[in-house]
This record gives structure tokens, C-alpha cells and sequence, in this order.
């Protein structure tokens, strides 16, 4: 067991839990016999999920019953004991216990009660949260989408340094272009603390990232960035925006298909391609967001996913163990 990656797992947080938190393992099971899974809950209810379906050899159960709500404010999740599954799960780190944890409960609890029990990163003044997105040629790393709703030009350089470390854990084979999202490509545009920042990562040289100045949202799906930078608020309305307008056109166009005979034929003659179309958009694939900037990483999965969303958020925790993530930053920042 000293080889295998420790995750451990709040099974209590998220919808429909403890069930599609254990779905996801046993999914996530099959194709990884390389992680131990130190799962926190109800023992009773997880036993009768999983017993059966993964050997005992690759999981323990921590019994608790106290549950961080979805309902609670960060401040009454961090209030409700530290027993709960979600900060037993983060302490388990804290204490060498688990190499990462990953929760699909209360997001702001989850970052309060994160800063509560890990330390930052030396040099790191503020955490973020990232996340990837799919563009056209690959995939690209964007934080912060929410926990920072100001930044000055320090957090933002800590963003990107920790943004191209993330990116080079999980495609260790590339080097990041990093980019600024802002409202226009020029270096006059912006407020000043993207100015400012855009002048410090363009006079800093770096092995470990190109920096190619601005992006603007418009082309954020292009491809050509990996890891694309920006304060909380403008990170989080990004997000939002770009979640909104897949799922209009992918309703849109399965309103076309099926509104009419001839729409029907066209999609069963274009089944395979609508298949690809639909898999490329499938939010479950790239779930599982990343708090970055502690010194052990947390991965939020959606609280709204299913078991095959949770478990792609432990295959984004498999990879940043194995990808050194939090040496990576040390040794860049």
C-alpha cells in the first residue's frame, strides 16, 4: 500500500451522496488499481455500497455522521465540529495521512476549512481556484473562478506561476502559454493591476512558461493559451458564461434533430458525429476543480455530478499526485 496514491474522499458531500460518491470509486476502481481510497461518512451506508464491488485491500472507511450541509454558510460548515466527513477528510491530509482530498460538498466551507487546517505555500499570498477547460486543440487550465474577488498584481503573477505548474503536473510533455483575460489585446487596455501585472510576467523570464500576453473571452476556446489568468470575479462570470452557452447549444441543437422527421433522419445519419459532439461538451469529463496554492492539494468535483463526473475529479487527483504538482510550485514560485 506505501506505492499507491492515498486519496482521501468525503462521501457525504454533493447530491445524491453517499451513492454516486462510491459509484465514482468503483468506477474510478477499474481502470486505477494503483489508489487506496480513505473514504469519510457513514459507515453503514458506504459498507452496502461497496462491499463486493472493490477488494478491501484498496479502501477504509471513517465513520462520521456529521455532514457539512449544502444550505450552510463557509462559516456555519466550519462551525459544524471537526467531525464531519468533509474536515476529517482535509485533516487526513493535513496530517501526511492521505497524499489529497477531494469533496463534491459546500464549496465555500470546503475553502474555509482547507485554509483552516493546510498551510500556504511559502511565498503564496492568497489560494485560487482553478479549473480545465476544453478549447480546440487540447485542454486549458483557468483560475482563479471564485475565491479571490479582488487581486492585486502579486496574486495574479502567484496565479500564473501556479497555473503553468498545474498545467505542466497534468501534461508534463507541453509547455504552457500563459495569457491574462482582458478586455482587449492591447497593452494599453485594462484596469491597472492587469496592466501592471502584464508588465512584470512580460520582463520575467521563465523556463517553465511562455507568456503570451492577453486573451480576451472570445478566444478562450482557441487553443492557443494553456493557462489563461484573471481575479475571482471576472474568472467566475467566465465560467458561468461559458456553462450557460454549451448548454444552449446543445439543447438547441438537439431541438433541431428531433423537432422535425427530417431533423430525425439527419440525426440518425449523423449519430456517430453527434455522439463525438456530445462527448466534447459532457461537463462530467472535466470535472473536478482544483484549490491551488495550499501546501497539500484539495479537488473540488461538482456538486451536481454523477458518479462518472466523481470519478474524473480522482483521475484529476491521480494525475496531480503523480505530477508533483505542489514541488512544482515550491520550485517556480
Amino acid at each position: 500500500m506505501s506505492d499507491m496514491i492515498k486519496i482521501a474522499v468525503d462521501a457525504m458531500g454533493g447530491d445524491n451522496s453517499p451513492n454516486k460518491i462510491i459509484d465514482g470509486v468503483i468506477l474510478n476502481h477499474k481502470s486505477n488499481n494503483n489508489i487506496f481510497f480513505k473514504i469519510f461518512g457513514d459507515e453503514n451506508r458506504i459498507s452496502k455500497l461497496i462491499e463486493g464491488k472493490v477488494d478491501k485491500k484498496f479502501y477504509q472507511i471513517h465513520h462520521t455522521e456529521n455532514v457539512v450541509k449544502s444550505t450552510d454558510s463557509p462559516l456555519e460548515g466550519a462551525k459544524r465540529g471537526k467531525d464531519t466527513s468533509m474536515w476529517l477528510a482535509i485533516e487526513s491530509v493535513k496530517n501526511k495521512e492521505a497524499d489529497i482530498v477531494v469533496s463534491a460538498g459546500n464549496t465555500g466551507a470546503l475553502l474555509v476549512i482547507s485554509k483552516l487546517n493546510l498551510k500556504m505555500i511559502d511565498n503564496i499570498d492568497k489560494p485560487a481556484l482553478s479549473a480545465l477547460w476544453p478549447n480546440k486543440k487540447s485542454m486549458s487550465v483557468v483560475l482563479d473562478l471564485g475565491a479571490n474577488i479582488e487581486c492585486s498584481s502579486k496574486n495574479l503573477l502567484d496565479f500564473s506561476i501556479m497555473g503553468a505548474s498545474l498545467f505542466t503536473s497534468l501534461y508534463p510533455n507541453d509547455k504552457p502559454n500563459v495569457a491574462l483575460l482582458n478586455i482587449g489585446s492591447e497593452e494599453f487596455k485594462g484596469n491597472e493591476t492587469i496592466k501592471e501585472t502584464y508588465q512584470i510576467l512580460n520582463d520575467k523570464k521563465s523556463n517553465n512558461y511562455d507568456f503570451a500576453g492577453y486573451i480576451e473571452g472570445n478566444h478562450l476556446m482557441d487553443g492557443n493559451v494553456n493557462v489563461i489568468v484573471s481575479d475571482g470575479f471576472t474568472g467566475n462570470i467566465a465560467l458561468k458564461t461559458a456553462e450557460g452557452t454549451a448548454n444552449f447549444i446543445t439543447s438547441e441543437l438537439k431541438t433541431a434533430m428531433t423537432g422535425s422527421i427530417i431533423g430525425k433522419i439527419s440525426s440518425f445519419l449523423n449519430i456517430s458525429n453527434l455522439r463525438k459532439f456530445k462527448q466534447r461538451l459532457d461537463p462530467r469529463l472535466y470535472n473536478g476543480a482544483i484549490f491551488i496554492g495550499l501546501d497539500s492539494p484539495v479537488v473540488k468535483s461538482h456538486g451536481g455530478t454523477d458518479f462518472i463526473g466523481f470519478s474524473n475529479s480522482l483521475n484529476v487527483c491521480n494525475k496531480i499526485v503523480k505530477g508533483n504538482l505542489i514541488d512544482k510550485i515550491r520550485s517556480n514560485i
